[in-house]
Formats: C-alpha cells, structure tokens, sequence
C-alpha cells in the first residue's frame, strides 16, 4: 500500500477537474470537457499548433447531421480559429432552433476513438454535457491528472462497491417501524439510500421499490412527471403490508443529473419529447444503473423481491444480477394532464407498462 492514489481514486478526481474546466489525460489524449472549457485554455491549445478534435456522441451527431465513424460517437475536427462558442453550440442544443446551421462539420476517419470513448463515459459520470475536446498528449503537465485507458476503461465498466455507512429507525407517516440504511459508493460517488419498513424476512420476497430521485417531483411536487406519486404510493403501499424496501439512487434524470434534465425540460418546452430531448443532448434514452439496486439488495440480504414498477428494464436488470423478481407489482399513479404526453412517450418508446 502506497499514498499514491490508485486508478479508483484518480478517476473521482478526473470528474472533479472535469467539472472545474481542468484538462485531464486519457491514454494518449489531452482532455478537456466541452462543457466547463475556458478561453485561456483553449487559446494555449490553439497557439501549441496541434489538431484538435471535439468528440461527440452518435445522438449528438444525428442531430447535427455529423457522420459517426465510429459508430457510437464523432470526432469532429476543430477549425483552428474557433472560438468557445463554437464549441459550446455543438455541445449543447439549447440554441439549436434558433441556429440549426453549426458546420460544415468534419468528422474523422481512422484512428483508435478508444480515448474519445473513455473520455464521453467519464463525462457522462460527472453529470456533464457528453462532449469532449481533444488534443494529442505530447508532452501534457505532470500535475494533471494522468489515467491509463485500459485501468480507466475497467473501472467505469465495473460498479464500485457500494459500503453501509449507517442505519437508525426513522418513524414516517406511512409506517412507524421505519428505518433508514445509507450506503457510499467507494469511487466517491453520490450516496444512496434504502427506507426498510417493518422488519420484512429475509428468505421471503420483499415487496420493493427501486426509486430514482427526482428533485423536482419529489420535493417540489411537479407536474411533468409521476414520480412523486409514484414514491408516496409505493411508501404507502408498502405500509399498509407491513413490511417492504424502497431503495432511493441517486441518479437524477434518469441518470443524468439534475442540471441535464433542466435542460432536457428547455428542450421539451421547445417542442420535443422526453426522448427527443436526450437524444439532442447526446445521451441515451436511460442511463441509469440499476445494478446500484440489485447491489444494496444483496448487501441487506434480499434474494427475492416483489418489485414495484411499470418499467420491464428494471426486472430485467436485477434478474442479471442474481435476485429473482417472483411478481412485477404494477404502480400506475400520478397522471394529469401536465404529464400525459410524458407518460405516453414513456410507453410507446422506453417500453414502460402504463
């Protein structure tokens, strides 16, 4: 054991400069997020007189009418004299409408995209914009944050093990016999939470919820979605049994944290749907991880669950991991006319049984 911090660690620390706007290197790549980019940096890549690319999801580039090479994203090279708003306009559709025309754009060909590939995933995971700026690592400063892409690679594939850090009764209005478990991802993640009512058998089928949390639903009691329904119904349904798990995640927006989703809202407000709106962004219609779930179900002891929720890929997903779902329990609460068109895209495009 040295104090040198290994690839995990590294990694948490990528996002964080990612976040500030501070380049990292990947592989053979210098990285900057799109996002976060500043001039002054911009301009010392542009004065060093290498080529650089901006590499953007194959979402992205469908709406900008890019060739993706590479299949599931574009390299785009960057005109030598483009300024940040350049880059920020292929980056981010909120000014799509009003200025659709953002090329002629040039997409590469050839090459190893495995950097680019590694850099959008580290992106996604620190809740950014999936756009990268890219330039050879000729000689990149030794204080940056430095990743091996093969090391990098492993540990965005791999769930970081999620350990209990606390649990204490918490009395609710659904159930007095509550109580709250905590768990902290080792990476560094955001936590996240299991509310256990009663004290539910461990080699019986639980009823539970997989939850994600959405602020605006949830707390501020939105209209655009059935989440916060969805939570009080699955709270009381579980306290009227007696006994059940709701497990709340930490992934905002269907995993692509809050500020993502606002803008996911901006675009609907422009006219398109709820997968539309991702797509334009450059991301997936669901980048959840529910094997975040299927983990604390094991740690608490579960093996078999009663699962409440109208969304097949979550069955789906905790079979994989080795919990045997013994009956989807249907939770279909919250429809107004605010969300109706929501719910429907649900249903007819991410398979939702509503």
């Amino acid at each position: 054991m040295t104090l040198s911090p290994d690839t995990t660690e590294l990694v948490a620390r990528a996002r964080a400069d990612l976040r500030m706007g501070v380049p990292i290197v990947i592989g053979g790549s210098l990285v900057l997020a799109a996002e976060t980019l500043q001039d002054a940096r911009l301009s010392a890549l542009q004065l060093s007189g290498q080529d650089l690319t901006l590499a953007i999801t194959d979402w992205r580039a469908a709406t900008l009418k890019a060739r993706a090479y590479d299949g599931d994203l574009a390299r785009i090279r960057v005109p030598s004299d483009a300024p940040v708003s350049w880059i920020t306009a292929i980056a981010d559709p909120a000014d799509d409408l009003n200025a659709p025309m953002k090329g002629p754009l040039h997409s590469m060909r050839g090459g190893d995209p495995r950097d680019a590939r590694l850099a959008i995933a580290l992106t996604k995971s620190a809740r950014l914009l999936p756009a990268v700026l890219m330039a050879p690592a000729t000689s990149p400063p030794a204080n940056l944050t430095h990743l091996d892409a093969d090391a990098l690679g492993q540990t965005l594939e791999t769930p970081s093990p999620l350990l209990p850090l606390v649990s204490a009764r918490l009395p609710m209005d659904v159930s007095e016999a509550g109580r709250l478990h905590v768990f902290r991802p080792e990476d560094g993640g955001e936590e996240h939470y299991a509310i256990e009512i009663g004290q539910p058998a461990r080699d019986k089928p639980v009823l539970t919820r997989l939850h994600s949390a959405c602020f605006t639903g949830d707390l501020l009691g939105s209209l655009k979605c059935d989440c916060g329904p969805q939570l009080r119904g699955a709270l009381a349904q579980m306290g009227a049994e007696g006994h059940g798990v709701l497990l709340y995640l930490n992934q905002e927006g269907r995993g692509i944290g809050l500020v993502n989703k606002m803008r996911a809202y901006s675009l609907q407000d422009q006219g398109f749907d709820t997968v539309e709106a991702n797509h334009r962004l450059g991301f997936e219609d669901d980048e959840r991880d529910f094997r975040l779930g299927a983990g604390i179900l094991t740690r608490m002891g579960f093996s078999r669950v009663r699962l409440l929720t109208n969304n097949p890929a979550k069955v789906a997903m905790l079979q994989a991991n080795g919990l045997e779902v013994v009956e989807r329990v249907p939770l279909k609460v919250g429809e107004n006319r605010h969300n109706a068109a929501y719910l429907a895209t649900k249903a007819a495009k991410s398979g939702h049984l509503l």
